[in-house]
């Protein structure tokens, strides 16, 4: 006999698209839920209740969600859609147009089919020996067991070092304060994302797993072996609830879609922050800190290095060397108000740095221990843990008083000294006491149980803060760690890299991986943030690599007491301005794709197979990368070159070089040239990119001339589009204040016809000409709605 036989489910309830098995001896109910053609969900639950009865997770196609949360049974802002249900002695069977789910009475052991073609294909299903751990005979944690095909790939589970996929890896899914980490090995790192994506190579065919779930543990992907039970992986966790989300594809992008779309929208950023962020430990440390900051400033200028922001490091809340949030330090900023003012006038916006934690000689600690404000142990008193300069004590945001004063803190401290923009740091929450209690918003809940929500809860009241104090401005924040919605929030990056080169390779590929788990603003500290300075030719390629990311920063704590700047090495200022204003000619391009990343969950860096998944090529591990809809990266990872061979995945129309415009044939390898101030790029053919034709320098760097760039297919007969986005660049209602300019490209033997249409939403272009380049050796006339031009130079039309 089975070992599960004992736990023997029948269906006892159905209500609309929620059913209800009980088991036998009724200490376990499991709860099936159809929410999708696509998406189904199973949760299970004790005699004595859930341990969470909310989610943080889950938000539908939303902007946010409430603090306190969303009740773990709602099924608001799904569609619900019909479903078949059958039932026979051993099973269950439960399926919508796509998706099916044949449950085994026995040990609720369940096997997935998708439709294909008329017919079921099984593509995933629980181990057949104890799938799950319903009482202990498991150990003590939470447990879920699947069979494991070895030809299986593994993707996403967030933030993740080392290679794409991670079939035969094991992963811990907690979050800590991984300084220096080894970006191939290091493991775990600043974010807790319990989701991933298996792919099946032989069927072509590509599901996800999300295990709502913000408790420390594990994700095997066959490293562990065991004779009784056959090829298996699973999912663990301390503590919490078992409730897991099913989402069928069939394609890489179909999956990430819709993982995305239901743990909300991906948060429209402000245009300026696309530009180049400063920032380094080093100033805000200095006695003269608010001079150094400066000077920063006058560097830019000198140097002519186009600057958008600038983070202040926590150096200016320290008193003596120990670093206390929302607490000025006079002496190295004097006239903090007047910094922010300056920089304001410079076109530079200013990012401070917080951090949720409070020394035990903070100024405030006594008045927020006092109020109750800090996470607790079992006897009341405030659980204290090893945090930067000592013992700390961290914010309870599950306390509203705590949630509030933080606000206050916020606007008090930052927002009113006009700096707009909040760096939520060291935000993971290290504390290792399983004792801890949480306020839990009035119902207390063990800290281990959501332990990954309180990043998510310290950004969402910066968030708030802002947008309360500023709310005709869409806001703009920085998070070190997160969890599952981070993104309807924040910016982030992958944290405290350390300096050598093969850090862009796989800080590439972690990035990816974040992409690929519905975070898609993300990017890298450009240079290395620990160990050595990085030496010239490695700062350079860093920069290539940065500019194509959507956070681009330079942020260092060199072990050396140096500091990375763009103009640290005199060589290499003038391929760094370069780079610096492609990135910034870019920013159209950059913003559109933030907009189709808000509205169609598209992320905004790709693996090559995420838009090529037919091409059997790009699923081989590359250190290539998609850049929006027609970009694709090849960057230099390794020393000494002066060439990148890069593979063009097979796409009929082919591809073209960026900068010269030579053709290259789809499913084919070409090399590019890598000189330090390009970055080797190719561009699809078919291919409209937006660009700004301002002369690009610092004084001048917020004007806007728009452009566009045509790579028209060679072959006659083919069709493309592109859609740009356009509003002011802040405003908070861009939904109702937006225009969208619609641009068509049609070859033929003979021509190239281009057509336009702006279709006005509550927005008036500012600009009434555009500038049409052909960025290729073409012969053919092109015609911009219906006119012909002039051959040979850029032609200036009327929208």
């Amino acid at each position: 006999m089975n070992i599960q036989a004992r736990y023997r489910f029948h269906l006892a309830k159905t209500q609309q698209n929620h059913l209800t098995f009980a088991s036998t001896d009724e200490d376990v109910a499991a709860h099936v839920f159809i929410l999708e053609e696509g998406v189904f969900r199973v949760l299970f639950e004790k005699r004595e209740g859930l341990e969470v009865g909310r989610t943080w997770s889950i938000a539908p196609g939303q902007d946010d969600l409430p603090a306190q949360g969303r009740d773990r049974f709602s099924t608001d802002y799904f569609s619900l859609p019909a479903f078949d249900l059958a039932e026979d002695e051993q099973s269950v069977t439960i399926q919508t147009q796509q998706l099916k789910a044949v449950i085994q009475k026995e040990g609720f052991r369940i096997a997935w089919y998708q439709a294909t073609q008329g017919q079921w294909q099984l593509f995933a299903q629980d181990r057949q020996t104890q799938a799950y751990n319903f009482a202990g005979e498991l150990g003590s944690e939470i447990k879920h067991y699947l069979k494991r095909d070895i030809k299986e790939q593994y993707f996403g589970l967030g933030e993740r070092t080392g290679q794409l996929d991670h079939h035969h890896g094991r992963y811990r899914n907690i979050t800590i304060d991984a300084m220096g980490y080894d970006a191939e090995y290091s493991d775990p790192l600043y974010k807790h994302i319990p989701f991933y994506i298996t792919r099946k190579p032989e069927q072509g065919f590509s599901y996800g797993l999300f295990y709502d779930n913000l408790a420390p543990g594990y994700f095997d992907l066959g490293r562990e072996l065991d004779n009784y039970h056959g090829l298996y992986r699973y999912f663990e966790a301390q503590s919490g609830d078992l409730d897991y989300y099913m989402m069928a594809g069939p394609r890489v992008r179909d999956v990430v879609a819709t993982y995305t779309w239901m743990t909300g929208k991906t948060a429209l950023p402000p245009r300026w922050s696309i530009g180049y962020s400063g920032s380094t430990m080093s100033y805000t440390d200095a006695p003269n800190a608010q001079e150094q900051v400066w000077e920063f400033i006058e560097q830019c200028e000198q140097h002519d290095i186009l600057c958008d922001s600038f983070q202040l490091s926590s150096g200016y809340t320290s008193i003596d060397h120990k670093r206390y949030v929302f607490n000025w330090n006079t002496q190295k900023f004097p006239d903090a108000r007047k910094l922010s003012a300056d920089f304001k006038q410079k076109g530079i916006r200013l990012a401070a740095n917080i951090k949720p934690a409070l020394l035990t000689d903070h100024p405030q600690y006594e008045k927020l221990e006092a109020q109750g404000y800090f996470l607790k142990n079992t006897n009341g008193d405030t659980e204290l843990a090893q945090f930067w300069d000592g013992g700390g004590a961290h914010v309870d945001f599950t306390h509203e008083g705590a949630y509030g004063w933080w606000k206050d803190e916020v606007t008090r401290q930052l927002l009113e000294y006009g700096i707009e923009t909040t760096w939520n740091d060291n935000n993971e929450y290290e504390i290792w006491n399983k004792a801890t209690q949480a306020a839990g918003f009035g119902t207390p809940l063990s800290f281990t149980s959501i332990r990954a929500l309180f990043p998510l809860l310290m950004m969402k009241a910066s968030f708030e803060a802002q947008t309360e104090y500023a709310p005709a401005k869409r806001p703009f924040l920085i998070s070190r760690s997160g969890a599952p919605g981070m993104h309807r929030y924040v910016q982030t990056w992958t944290g405290d890299n350390r300096t050598e080169w093969k850090t862009i390779r796989f800080n590439n590929k972690t990035g990816l991986g974040l992409s690929l788990s519905g975070v898609f603003n993300v990017g890298h500290d450009v240079g290395g943030f620990a160990g050595p300075k990085p030496d010239q030719e490695l700062f350079i390629r860093w920069v290539q690599n940065g500019i194509f990311h959507p956070r681009f920063t330079i942020h260092s704590w060199n072990e050396d007491a140096t500091v990375n700047e763009p103009w640290m090495y005199e060589d290499a200022v003038v391929p760094i301005r370069e780079l610096i204003k492609l990135r910034s000619r870019l920013t159209p391009y950059w913003y559109s794709a933030f907009y189709k990343a808000h509205v169609h969950h598209e992320p905004l860096i790709k693996p090559t197979f995420f838009d090529f998944e037919e091409d059997t090529r790009t699923w081989q591990e590359n250190d290539d990368f998609l850049v929006g809809e027609s970009l694709l990266v090849a960057s230099v990872v390794e020393p000494g070159v002066s060439t990148r061979e890069v593979y063009a995945p097979v796409h009929a129309a082919g591809w073209f070089d960026f900068y010269t415009g030579r053709f290259i044939e789809g499913g084919t390898h070409a090399t590019l040239d890598a000189p330090y101030h390009q970055t080797p790029l190719l561009v699809k053919a078919g291919a409209i990119i937006p660009t700004n034709e301002a002369p690009r320098t610092f004084a001048s760097k917020d004007e806007d001339r728009r452009g566009f760039l045509l790579f028209p297919a060679r072959s006659g007969d083919s069709t493309s589009s592109y859609t740009l986005f356009e509003d002011d660049g802040e405003t908070s209602q861009w939904q109702s204040a937006h225009a969208l300019v619609e641009l068509h490209m049609r070859t033929s033997a003979e021509a190239i016809h281009v057509t336009t249409e702006v279709v006005d939403k509550g927005y008036q272009l500012p600009y009434g000409t555009a500038t049409f380049t052909l960025a290729t050796d073409d012969a053919r006339t092109l015609y911009i709605n219906g006119e012909a031009q002039a051959a040979g130079q850029p032609a200036t039309v009327a929208l």
